[in-house]
């Protein structure tokens, strides 16, 4: 999966989902890699922390490679649930990256792993509770609106984190090989001196919608077989 999505990016992943009608489910912002750079992309492995690794390493006990941790902190800001053991552990299940929807710590640890990890940033403390556990803790995930299960692809880069359904992941990627083909295109093009506004024949559209107020620019660039929005 990561290396389909090689060339790839969560906005294309996105803009693909638009494209396609698929739900758009996207991480709460400020979801980023410790290591700026980092990528993931693979299966999901959902888990729910109550204050204690012992999700996580049950959680790897059943990883397949290629795996990604999707940890539920449910966005807490007053701990870190994922340190540098956690990580290392991870690394030695072969799963691919983590992803937390909450805080971690052990940067610089972190940063010398190597394995992506992505969080709403970094702070000292650990838990100091032990809630009752969730009966689904390895079943499900929630991350901020979302419900994430292992049916899903997790998708992270600079920009973010997505969640797509696996059954659906493929025709997604394609869909955004389409749009980062098109883009690239139209990004050398302006490079060599033609407008965008000159390639996605801004004036023919300003004309229709002087016609037509409900015709939108999305409506003219499928029409043209433009990109640059979704």
């Amino acid at each position: 999966m990561l290396k389909d999505f090689a060339d790839l990016s969560t906005p294309l992943i996105a803009d693909a989902c638009v494209r396609l009608g698929e739900p758009l489910r996207a991480a709460p912002a400020g979801i980023l890699p410790v290591v700026p750079g980092g990528r993931v992309a693979g299966r999901a492995l959902p888990t729910r922390h109550h204050g204690s690794v012992d999700v996580f390493l049950e959680a790897f006990g059943h990883a397949e490679p290629g795996d990604v941790l999707v940890v539920d902190n449910a966005g807490r800001d007053d701990e870190a649930c994922i340190g540098d053991l956690a990580v290392l552990e991870a690394e030695a299940a072969g799963v691919a990256g983590v992803v937390v929807w909450g805080l971690h710590r052990d940067t610089p640890d972190l940063v010398e792993i190597g394995l992506p990890v992505f969080s709403y940033g970094r702070h000292a403390p650990g838990p100091v509770r032990v809630d009752p556990r969730d009966p689904d803790a390895l079943v499900t995930a929630r991350f901020g609106d979302h419900e994430v299960t292992g049916a899903d692809v997790v998708f992270g880069d600079d920009d973010g984190v997505l969640f797509v359904t696996a059954a659906r992941a493929a025709a997604v990627l394609e869909a955004a090989r389409g749009l980062f083909h098109t883009e690239r295109e139209q990004a050398r093009r302006i490079r060599a001196g033609e407008t965008l506004r000159a390639q996605t024949r801004f004036d023919a559209y300003l004309a229709d919608r002087a016609e037509d107020p409900s015709y939108t620019f999305r409506q003219h660039l499928r029409r043209i077989g433009g990109a640059i929005e979704e």
